[in-house]
């Protein structure tokens, strides 16, 4: 297996949560610690203004790569929903994040996926997060020269 990815879809949520873009950057900048896993990045979040006669009735949207891949949050705090993806190469206790995000937004009503993803591709990626971490930072150098040039 490739990896885990466990999908959440929180309803009933706390509307001042979802909307706290502090808050929402603070989860993503801990919450890859908390699972055993490595940022890459900076979490990117972005508030979403509430505009008129439009889907789009404000709300946060964030993410944070990973070496190990990624964590996305979108919330819509006007219909108390959060979608919230963790995906990873290496397991990670995803009864843990489960429960941690479930309470981080008060939700009543949780749907929880678990898939397995990538069953071919594991024989050409390494399991190894310290290899990954290296060959993930030489290609990211190569970019970086690449355009400086």
């Amino acid at each position: 297996m490739f990896g885990p990815h466990l999908t959440l879809d929180l309803y009933g949520c706390d509307k001042d949560s979802l909307n706290d873009y502090e808050k929402i950057y603070k989860l993503l900048d801990e919450l890859p610690g908390m699972i055993g896993m490595h940022k890459f990045s900076d979490p990117n979040v972005t508030q979403i203004p509430k505009m008129e006669n439009s889907f789009d009735q404000g709300g946060v949207t964030g993410f944070v790569i990973l070496v190990e891949s990624h964590i996305t949050i979108h919330t819509f705090p006007a219909d108390q929903f959060a979608s919230i993806d963790i995906f990873s190469c290496k397991k990670f206790d995803a009864k843990f994040a489960s429960e941690y995000l479930i309470g981080f937004f008060s939700a009543e009503k949780v749907e929880r996926n678990m898939r397995r993803r990538g069953r071919e591709f594991v024989k050409h990626y390494p399991k190894s997060t310290e290899t990954a971490k290296i060959l993930a930072s030489r290609e990211r150098e190569k970019a970086i020269v690449k355009q400086s040039e």
